[in-house]
């Protein structure tokens, strides 16, 4: 089993890798020990990714995956207990933000919303549970979001998600007794590329400049899920909530 207290050769596995928080995510793992497997759609960016990691003497490998095809997340829970023989810990980051007014039934970016965010969660605890019970230890690590905690006009359907994912990440925890952990990371505004799923100009412009004006680095999150995976196995920390201090 892994060092405790450490992130020394802890195998961990994270969706939506190649850039923005998963980005982020992996390279401060890897600086700190850990052996990274790293999932996305873009397999030339996952590519970039992992030679960045090893050239600076770490441990990396990837596979192409879409979070909405519970195969691909199989494919790459595997990928980490073919390739380091055990999954420590699965950081379930992938996720997208297409927000709009319910007024304009934008049905297509709801449903993409609700595939992306809440079954890309659900395929990857379909993937790693099992082997998780089989090893006797694990970690689940679930991006929400600070609209899982407040709803505002525009982002009813991306909030119900995130509201999801806290939702099944804690009915997780309780389940999941003293052998597995689950983390919940609830940031807030993140300079990531999110504004680029929005097909909505108006709201777009609007975020993205909320976005220039207020938002974290992506390395202030990939410290926060450090810092869960880091302590030791008998101790869970169950939700981060981090936001700008300019945020509301």
């Amino acid at each position: 089993m892994s060092l405790e207290g450490s992130m020394e050769n802890k195998a961990v596995v994270i969706t939506g890798a190649s850039s923005g928080i998963g980005e982020a995510t992996a390279l401060l793992l890897a600086e700190r020990g850990a052996k990274v497997v790293l999932g996305a759609r873009g397999v030339a960016r996952l590519e970039a990714l992992a030679s960045r990691i090893k050239e600076r003497g770490g441990e990396a490998v990837y596979a192409s995956t879409d979070v909405r095809r519970r195969e691909d997340l199989s494919r790459l829970v595997a990928l980490s207990c073919e390739q380091f023989g055990k999954i420590d810990a699965l950081v379930s980051n992938a996720g997208v933000m297409p927000i709009s007014p319910l007024d304009d039934l934008r049905v297509d970016d709801w449903e993409h919303m609700i595939d992306v965010n809440i079954k890309g969660v659900l395929y990857g605890i379909a993937a790693a549970l099992p082997i998780f019970r089989e090893q006797g230890f694990g970690h689940f690590v679930n991006i929400a979001s600070t609209a899982g905690h407040k709803t505002v006009p525009n982002q009813s359907v991306y909030s119900g998600t995130k509201f999801a994912v806290r939702a099944i990440s804690e009915g997780l925890r309780q389940e999941a007794g003293d052998k597995l952990r689950v983390t919940i990371i609830s940031p807030g505004i993140v300079q990531t590329n999110f504004t680029e799923s929005l097909t909505d100009p108006a709201l777009r412009e609007q975020l993205a400049s909320v976005r220039d004006k207020l938002a974290m680095t992506p390395d202030a999150i990939a410290r926060a899920i450090a810092y869960a995976i880091e302590q030791p196995h008998d101790i869970d920390v169950n939700e981060i909530v981090i936001r700008p201090t300019a945020q509301l």
